[in-house]
């Protein structure tokens, strides 16, 4: 089968694993190449804070592209389920689709998972002061919006309106996604075929 094809959306590729069909078979799933950067034609440039996506060619960085290949695959067999982790933040995303997991998909449940959710104060307070006056400071210039980076709000206004996506302060440019068990264990105790790590970078 052409390489281009056998991402391509569809029912005719092969069945949908469900999280059983995991357990029980243990495949090894084969990641679409825009999640590893690993496709030359198209880099994906994905802003976790704002849920916009592109990408570009790597022999034309100067020509932005559209992200075409939104509804292909993300996995090799087809999956139901992922679980994505970083090591930027405490979080696990739990990206679902029937007919199989897209790209899409991945996109949409990460920007939905940091910009829609709240830190709560037990998440907070598990942090340094430090850390935590880092997180209000991003958090009141996300909310300062067109009124700029000068912008201020008081110390509980930020700290009660935190959201995910101030945790990861300037981190929030999608870098890839590898598997990576020795750390899904040591983040959610067990290992499986559909939990991968996301890097992120600025």
């Amino acid at each position: 089968m052409n390489d281009g094809l056998k991402w391509a959306p569809g029912t005719s590729y092969g069945p949908v694993l469900s999280p059983t069909d995991l357990y029980l078979l243990h495949p090894k799933l084969e990641l679409h190449p825009i999640l590893t950067h690993s496709l030359k034609s198209f880099h994906l440039v994905f802003n976790l804070a704002s849920g916009q996506t592109g990408g570009f060619n790597a022999d034309a960085v100067d020509r932005d592209l559209p992200f075409e290949a939104k509804d292909e695959t993300a996995t090799l067999p087809r999956v139901s389920e992922l679980y994505i982790i970083t090591r930027h933040s405490p979080w696990c995303t739990i990206v679902k689709n029937s007919r199989g997991v897209s790209l899409a998909d991945i996109c949409a449940a990460l920007w939905k998972e940091y910009s829609d959710n709240v830190i709560t104060e037990a998440e907070f307070t598990s942090l340094p002061p430090s850390h935590q006056e880092r997180i209000k400071r991003t958090a009141a210039s996300r909310e300062a919006g067109t009124m700029g980076w000068g912008a201020h709000f008081g110390a509980n206004a930020a700290a009660n309106r935190c959201k995910r996506i101030d945790w990861l302060r300037d981190k929030v440019f999608f870098d890839g996604m590898e598997q990576d068990d020795e750390y899904a264990k040591k983040r959610l105790g067990f290992a499986s075929p559909n939990i991968f790590l996301v890097a992120l970078a600025q």
